[in-house]
């Protein structure tokens, strides 16, 4: 099974992008975690752009997220709620309606920050505008707090709990099945 990780922060040195190798890390056997990395190469969605020929960041973005089989999205916390890029992205992936990558897509979401919440209120607002795209979202939060001082073994457990949901959630719509 194929799960897509999407990083939500576009810093070098990013916690959540650092995450999502811990849990590609963490990974079941016969899972593989694969690293997204594109939300910088998009341009703001305009509805006006879907008329003509779409860029092939856009093409890439919708390609690659339809073939996984699921998606694990990290997310840091910017002014209370998700990066601008990262929204900006589910956007793209939600269209066009009735075809949209995110259709159905099984998704989770974690987080991590450097302040006490790990994230928290990003992560909420992600799964919401994910299900409203029409994403299926599993499992609960993972909030990751104190980032900067690295993970500790209780977040590889759960990191592989969120896998092992995501995995189980995602199985019988797998691209691959």
């Amino acid at each position: 099974m194929k799960v897509l990780a999407v990083s939500g922060s576009l810093r070098v040195g990013s916690y959540n992008t650092r995450l999502l190798r811990a849990a590609a890390e963490a990974a079941p056997e016969g899972v593989e975690v694969e690293l997204w990395e594109g939300i910088g190469d998009l341009p703001i969605y305009s509805e006006d752009l879907e008329g003509g020929e779409l860029p092939d960041s856009v093409h890439k973005l919708r390609t690659d997220w339809a073939e996984a089989d699921a998606i694990l999205f990290a997310t840091p916390e910017y002014n209370g709620s998700i990066p601008g890029g990262l929204k900006n992205a589910v956007d793209w992936a939600s269209r066009p309606r009735g075809e949209a990558a995110l259709l159905n897509k099984t998704v989770a979401v974690v987080g991590a920050s450097i302040g006490q919440f790990g994230a928290m209120w990003a992560q909420q607002d992600l799964r919401k505008v994910l299900g409203t795209a029409g994403a299926r979202v599993v499992g609960e939060e993972l909030p990751v707090s104190r980032a900067d001082q690295g993970f500790d073994e209780n977040v590889h457990e759960r990191l592989i709990d969120v896998l092992e949901s995501l995995v189980l959630a995602a199985a019988p719509f797998s691209v691959a099945a």
